[in-house]
């Protein structure tokens, strides 16, 4: 259904397996965000970039010292911390990075993995991905079970493992966390079993060590590593990139190493900004908006949307302007298809504070996806704005109240001009309230159901289940 593939804008605290050591911390970034307006405010943006440039950020992040987390594209205190420290008081405490700090991000992160001589490899005796510090494990030889890499003076040891089908992933976990009776002073200082891995890490008298192991269909698969204590400041580092870089059963091509940009070119890293995803994905001759159904062939937007458009095709079927546009809003007919369903509208002026849900389009892997974001109205210069994270080529944003009722269209035009780590911020645009649009849609003809106020909120999933079938991309040709 069309409705579920909206991509929710919501908090999500995704554990890293091979970063389990540092897992705890990870899964409590969600609800400390929450509680945190600042930290909520910047997780917001930071969840607005695709998860490529987020788990990115992360993964620098690791290389320049600052995140000990897992890289798992979710933002919380952990990733809050990590870009402040990494600022360390050379901007504002905001947990965000402008563009030209991401570009330093970026840039010191490949200075450490070149360093490091790190790269991602498919290790051929157990067929699967690791990334490995080539600078620091020079020394490549055969392990019992796969590949092993060593540093010169013998210090730092990386083994991988493949076992054939036979041996179950529960009975080497018992192995690997029983006690030893050889071993005395090894001790286990974290350990994880779940149905398809588990990670063990712990420590001896004189090292430390690190372990993870997966199962799939054809066997297990694994690595470990392990490290004089006295090489941890360093090593630790190396720890977590190599265990976020792990793909026990991979499929697709080698991930490339990350390009980075100049100092005066664009964003760095390894994944590119939203900005320059639209870019790349949308010719200088096209720009996008977002419009709402108010009858069988007629639909709503932003004028600013769709200013100078010398053609406009409404979900891929042509469209034409209708009128003059009024109050920010231009009414469109479209040719074709099958007929819209407009949604229920609400009759009451928006209350500054309500909370919105708003339905719209972003940009995702050079394609055209709904989102859903959270929205909040205040009051603007000349009348309703709504406070939420739309991002360039979102004008027409459709607003709705808690009980699914359409509370207005946003009219104001999110500009690129100010942005933070390629991401529009969280600033209040020009709302045209449900009046506004119950107006423009009986002039046209096709006047809205009027719904009263329901007994109960309705989740967000409710509600784009509900009405994402009435919110449309519109594609502009300048």
């Amino acid at each position: 259904m069309r409705a579920r593939s909206l991509h929710l804008i919501v908090s999500a605290a995704l554990m890293l397996p091979g970063c389990a050591a540092l897992s705890a911390g990870a899964l409590a970034q969600a609800p400390a965000a929450a509680a945190n307006p600042q930290i909520a405010a910047a997780q917001v943006s930071f969840e607005s970039l695709p998860e490529a440039e987020r788990r990115a950020i992360q993964a620098d992040l690791i290389w320049s010292g600052h995140f000990n987390g897992a890289v798992s594209g979710s933002y919380g205190p952990l990733t809050f911390r990590a870009i402040n420290a990494f600022k360390a008081g050379k901007g504002a405490p905001d947990g965000l990075l402008t563009p030209a700090e991401r570009r330093s991000l970026a840039q010191a992160a490949q200075a450490a993995r070149e360093a490091a001589g790190f790269r991602v490899i498919a290790d051929e005796r157990t067929g699967l991905r690791i990334g490995i510090p080539a600078a620091v494990l020079p020394k490549r030889d055969v392990a019992p079970s796969g590949s092993r890499w060593q540093s010169a003076d013998g210090k730092i040891t990386l083994d991988t493992s493949a076992t054939p089908l036979g041996e179950t992933l529960e009975a080497v976990y018992e192995k690997a966390t029983a006690p030893t009776p050889n071993n005395p002073g090894r001790k286990i200082t974290y350990k994880l079993l779940r149905p398809d891995f588990f990670v063990v890490t712990g420590e001896t008298p004189t090292g430390k060590f690190y372990r993870r192991l997966a199962s799939g269909p054809s066997g297990l698969r694994g690595f470990s590593i392990g490290y004089d204590k006295a090489l941890a400041p360093s090593v630790d580092k190396l720890v977590i990139a190599i265990a976020a870089s792990f793909e026990p059963f991979p499929t697709g091509p080698l991930p490339q190493a990350p390009a980075v940009a100049s100092a005066s070119g664009p964003t760095a890293g390894s994944a590119i900004s939203a900005t320059a995803a639209s870019a790349a994905a949308a010719r200088p001759t096209e720009r996008h908006a977002t419009g709402v159904a108010l009858g069988e062939r007629l639909v709503a937007t932003a004028a600013a949307g769709i200013e100078g458009c010398r053609t406009l095709r409404v979900g891929g079927r042509l469209a034409r302007l209708r009128g003059v546009p009024e109050a920010g809003l231009a009414l469109l007919d479209i040719e074709g298809g099958a007929a819209l369903a407009a949604p229920a509208t609400r009759s009451e002026p928006p209350a500054e504070g309500e909370d919105l849900v708003l339905l719209a389009f972003g940009e995702e892997g050079g394609r055209r996806v709904p989102v859903a974001l959270p929205g909040r109205i205040v009051a603007g210069a000349a009348g309703p704005a709504v406070l939420a994270p739309l991002q360039p080529g979102q004008a027409g944003a459709a607003a709705f109240d808690r009980q699914g009722r359409l509370a207005g269209l946003v009219t104001g035009n999110p500009s690129d001009r100010v942005l933070i780590a390629g991401v529009a911020p969280q600033r209040s645009h020009a709302l045209a309230a449900a009046a506004a649009v119950q107006a423009a849609a009986s002039r046209a003809g096709a006047p809205l159901v009027l719904a009263p106020a329901g007994s109960a909120d309705r989740s967000t999933g409710a509600i784009v289940d509900a009405r994402a079938s009435a919110i449309l991309p519109i594609l502009c040709g300048l």
